[in-house]
Parts: C-alpha cells; structure tokens; sequence
C-alpha cells in the first residue's frame, strides 16, 4: 500500500479478524483495522531480538500526520538505541503514591515507629495524603504538587506542617527503594507554616482549686478514685498522659517508675514521696497489672479526655489540656529555679532544644527580687528629697 493518509485509512474495510496495512514510505508506522470497524495507528520495530509493536492512537480522534510524526520520534528513539514502548510499558507498571503509602507503613511505620506516632502517621496518610496524591505516579510528583497540597491545610498550620513531615519521610523512602532518583524528594525547600505553639500553665491558685475539685469529685463519686489518680500523678511527675494511662503496679520500683518503653524508650521516672503517698491510697483490684484501672480486666484506662472535660469544666479551667499539666510541672520547677537541663531529664526530653520552651520562665524569680529590691530603694528615696541634677557626678 502507498502512503497512508486519511483518505486510504477511511476507505478501510473490517474483515472477519483483525489485520494491519503498513506505511510504504515510513517503515514501522501502520494502521490496525478491528473486526469492529475501529482503526488505531500503530508503531512496530524489533529490539533485542524481539519484534515491539504498540498503538499511537485511534483514528478520527489522531490525525494520519500526528500518527506519522509521533511513530517517526520513536523510531528516531529507537536508533538512537532506546526503547520506547519499554519505557512506556514500565512508566505504566510504575506504582503510584497509594502503593508508595502502604509499603510505607509495612516497611517503615509499623516496624520503627512508636504505636502512638504509627497511628499519627497512618491517620495523616489516610485523611490527607491518599485522597490528594494516591493516584499520582510517585515519580511523577513535583512540589509544586507538594506546595499546593500543603497551601490546602494553610487553616491547620500545625496539621499541614506534620502532614509535610509524613511526605518528607515518605518520599525519602522512594528514593531508598529506587523508586525516585536520589535528590530528588518533592518536599525540599517547602516551607512549614510558622506554628505558634501554645503555652497554658497552671497558677498556684489555679493548682489549688484543681486539687479541691478532684477531692470533690472523688468525694461524691462523681470520678473514680484512679481517674482523680491520674490527674494528681500527671501534676507530680511532669509524665506524658500515656505513660501514667499504661502504667504498670510492676514498674514501681525503688528508683521510681520504670518504663521498659515510652516515647524516647526506657525511662526511669522519680516517683517523689507525695507521689508514693497517692500510690499506696489508690484501691487495687486483686491482680490488676494496670495502676489505672478501666473498666474492663486486665486493661488500662483508655480514655481520660472525657472525665478531664468534666473536671476541668468544674474548675473553670475550660483552656486547660491534660498535656498542660505536664507543662505546669515544667514552669514550677523552673521558675524555683531548677536548672533547665534537669527539667529535660525529668520530662524525658532527648533534646536540650526542647526544654529551652520553658527558659523564659526562669526570669520569673529574677523579675520578683529586682522589683522587691526596688521597692525597697524607692521607699528611701521617697524619704527624702530628690537629688539635684547639679549634684550628680558624671563617672568616666
């Protein structure tokens, strides 16, 4: 057949079975009739051996000449020594981000993670990464894409942020399994949201009507003894809410509570006296590991949110998380004057970084005994006149 064109490829008729008429002028570039009647433009060449042949596109919706022209490309390719129809077969196999995600979590976040930042994890995968890039090609990702999911979460800066994070780790995991070139991770030089990190500490008073409103509850059985246990102890030991949560009678030790895992691993947390005090008053169900007991056997308290929204409520504390409790401890000790390096040992912190949120409160006994002492000097000048300018001596 001479060369096709759209009026030789209209006259086309179907047959029984499928067959193919081939460009006289391109070698390579043919036309497939279906038995259906529909007409596809086709490209062929032998590589390694192997005759590959694949469609360039449907004829009436690919013109005869953009056939021509992209069949002419690949075969360019082709003696250039490449394989196009490979590459696009395995740009087609190449799997997209949900497949990145779930291999994420197999490999990565349910191995290596802590249980409480493996759900975080997870939770940020499902709500926001699947349903925004889970169709895309992992490595067809830019950040642009990155950018503008983020730019997405902008009223959740603090979510978008973590969010930002999970990709990062995520797209660092490409590149580890050949998945992305290396240096090539969407997420770099996306800035994170400026987070303005709330600080809520108790004040003394404040501390004072929480401990009158837990006696109260405890009292009138509105809470149980443990839950009111809870809160005392998250007061007195500075602890995370899940440490005290899964707290075992088996941890107390001589040295303190003694978790065999928490968020920066094995701890030993002091366990004062007032501490030890509330331990040995707390009713103990007969063998019961946990030392804050649920509701059913043989488990641990597995919420504390809703009693400490009704306790808190009764205090008039309605700002009041249970995470600032552990904030309190820190301000107390720092504001007596506790150095910030043993505050981070006591609140667990592997890093010096994060204690130093709570180096302004060390200022706090500074700024009282300057404006003791100057009460003090002002009470004399007040006694007498005040000096003349005339008099003052200017010291060089």
């Amino acid at each position: 057949m001479p060369r096709l064109t759209k009026r030789s490829v209209d006259a086309l008729k179907a047959k029984s079975k499928d067959y193919f008429i081939w460009d006289s002028f391109l070698v390579g570039f043919g036309v497939r009739v279906l038995k259906s009647g529909a007409k596809t433009y086709q490209v062929q060449y032998r590589k390694g051996g192997r005759t590959r042949r694949s469609s360039i596109g449907r004829h009436g919706v690919v013109t005869v000449q953009q056939a021509r022209t992209t069949a002419k490309e690949m075969l360019g390719q082709v003696a250039g020594g490449l394989d196009p129809i490979e590459e696009i077969a395995l740009e087609r196999m190449a799997p997209c981000v949900a497949d990145l995600c779930d291999r994420f979590i197999d490999v990565h976040v349910d191995l290596h993670l802590k249980p409480s930042t493996a759900r975080d994890y997870r939770s940020t995968i499902r709500r926001m990464i699947k349903p925004a890039l889970g169709r895309f090609k992992v490595a067809d990702v830019a950040r642009k894409d990155i950018a503008n999911l983020h730019y997405a979460h902008r009223e959740t800066p603090i979510q978008a942020n973590r969010m930002l994070s999970v990709l990062s780790k995520l797209f660092n995991m490409a590149e580890l399994w050949g998945l992305r070139l290396d240096g090539t991770n969407p997420c770099r030089h996306v800035p994170k949201y400026k987070e303005n990190k709330r600080e809520r500490y108790l004040s003394h008073e404040e501390i004072q009507r929480l401990g009158d409103v837990l006696q109260r509850c405890e009292d009138d059985g509105a809470e149980t003894p443990h839950v009111a246990t809870a809160f005392r102890l998250l007061l007195l030991t500075g602890c995370r809410v899940s440490e005290i949560q899964t707290a075992r009678w088996d941890y107390v030790t001589d040295r303190g509570l003694e978790l065999p895992d928490s968020k920066v691993g094995r701890r030993c947390i002091p366990l004062p006296g007032a501490a030890r005090t509330l331990l040995s008053k707390l009713p103990r169900t007969a063998g019961h590991p946990y030392i804050i007991e649920g509701r059913f056997p043989d488990a641990p308290i597995t919420d504390l949110q809703r009693p400490w929204r009704r306790i808190r409520s009764k205090a008039g504390l309605y700002d009041v998380r249970i995470h600032d409790l552990r904030h309190t401890y820190a301000s107390v000790a720092v504001s007596g004057g506790m150095p910030i390096q043993m505050v981070g040992r006591l609140l667990g912190h592997t890093q010096l970084q994060t204690a130093l949120r709570y180096a302004h409160l060390a200022d706090d006994p500074i700024r009282a005994a300057a404006e003791e002492n100057s009460a003090v000097i002002f009470a004399n000048l007040a006694k007498g006149a005040p000096p003349s300018h005339g008099h003052l001596r200017v010291v060089k």
